[in-house]
């Protein structure tokens, strides 16, 4: 399978990424640990999650889903076959959030011992903290990387402008920089990324990885009308789509589906894959039947006239 880079961090990773937003929330720890297996088993080693997976959960005080992940990298001894992102910067309740040195320093303690390692893979300012100064934020994490416990950093939910600020202050100060950008991106949410952010990641050779990849389930097919939309809890986040454009979306997803034998899903994962400066989407499973969907667009390459038909169904 192809590998990519994590911006020019030097860390490759196969083009699909499993979000960890699921483990202790839709997977309890059995279910996770078979997709886990399952994931590595199937020749893919990145793993996205953050310090406040799964937070939402009534119960749960965040943390949940790193624990899991730890538990199974105790007890599977497969710490080195995986690259791990998580994040920091979510409010984690008592006051804990933020892109302080203070704060970070304590919160990658927090996680390394949740995910029972002694490094991080990658690590992302989960939001962009305006409260604190970039360079102090930068510093913190070149630290990190200087102390071993970290190997590379990125960043989520930052404006261009802010991105942009950081990179300028990782250069002007000698710092490591974020070598990639999570950004929301699938074939119907793409006027934000491409307008704002695309040019600056390529110009940048900043690695991108896309989270609702799937559009919060609606492009695997799933939800075709209201009525679909109690079919699990993420539905009331789809009826947004329901429109004339999405459906004109999810015509060309089937086509292509038939055309290829493979799923909507693996055909809206691949077209983001098959973009100019995608490291990997970002996509989540509760079932290992619909994991193996997901990752069969890795190695689904997916012709100019099929690309060229979903690019223009979804235009904006």
């Amino acid at each position: 399978m192809e590998k990519r880079e994590l911006g020019r961090s030097g860390i490759q990773v196969a083009p699909f990424c499993f979000g960890g937003n699921v483990f202790g929330w839709t997977a309890d720890q059995k279910v996770s640990f078979a997709l886990l297996d399952a994931f590595v088993d199937a020749g893919f080693d990145f793993v996205d999650t953050a310090d406040v997976y799964s937070k939402w959960v009534p119960g749960n005080t965040g943390g949940e889903s790193e624990a899991i992940i730890g538990n199974w990298l105790k007890q599977g001894g497969k710490r080195d076959k995986i690259i791990l992102a998580t994040k920091v910067g979510k409010p984690m309740g008592d006051g804990k959030k933020g892109l302080s040195k203070n704060y970070i320093t304590r919160a990658v303690e927090d996680s390394l011992k949740r995910l029972q390692t002694d490094y991080i893979d990658l690590y992302q300012s989960h939001e962009d903290d305006p409260g604190t100064p970039l360079a102090e934020t930068m510093a913190t994490f070149d630290n990190l990387i200087k102390q071993g416990k970290v190997r590379t950093i990125g960043a989520s939910n930052y404006s261009a402008d802010r991105f942009r600020e950081a990179l300028q202050v990782s250069k002007d100060n000698g710092l490591a920089r974020y070598e990639t950008l999570q950004p929301e991106y699938n074939l119907y949410d793409r006027e934000d990324y491409e307008r704002q952010y695309e040019s600056l990641c390529r110009e940048n050779t900043v690695g991108v990885i896309t989270y609702y990849s799937l559009a919060s389930g609606f492009l695997t097919g799933k939800y075709r009308s209201e009525d679909d939309l109690s079919k699990s809890k993420r539905g009331a986040g789809v009826k947004k789509y329901l429109n004339g454009r999405g459906y004109k979306i999810l015509a060309a997803l089937d086509k292509i589906a038939e055309e290829y034998n493979t799923t909507p899903a693996s055909v809206a994962l691949a077209w983001v894959m098959a973009r100019p400066g995608i490291t990997a989407p970002i996509a989540s499973a509760t079932g290992i039947q619909q994991l193996n969907d997901l990752a069969k667009a890795a190695r689904l390459d997916l012709g100019a006239e099929a690309i060229e038909l979903l690019t223009t169904a979804s235009s904006y």
